[in-house]
């Protein structure tokens, strides 16, 4: 087990710098495993604004049918072109527990 619980973790900047997301998978007390989503949103004037979403292990199947399917009309209804996927992948470890 990582620090408080992170088992992995990973981020992707937005071409603006003015959000980032981070993906951490992260265990709980009990060895159940969770995913922690969050977007940290720079403001001017302010540090920054964070909202986080968890999902748990057991949510995953459902949660990822559904991400996908609401990114799949995302694209159809923009034409194919929902941004670009150069988000910065500096993740502290890898699943396998390699840095990268």
């Amino acid at each position: 087990m990582g620090t408080r619980g992170e088992v992995y973790s990973t981020r992707a900047f937005t071409q603006n710098e003015r959000r980032t997301y981070f993906f951490n998978v992260k265990e709980n007390r009990t060895g159940d495993l969770f995913l922690n989503i969050v977007e940290s949103k720079k403001h001017p004037g302010v540090e920054f604004e964070r909202h986080q979403v968890v999902v748990f292990e057991e949510d995953l199947g459902h949660f990822m049918d559904a991400l996908n399917r609401a990114v799949k009309q995302m694209r159809k209804e923009s034409g194919g072109s929902s941004g670009d996927e150069s988000g910065s992948d500096r993740g502290r470890r890898s699943p396998g527990g390699d840095r990268r």
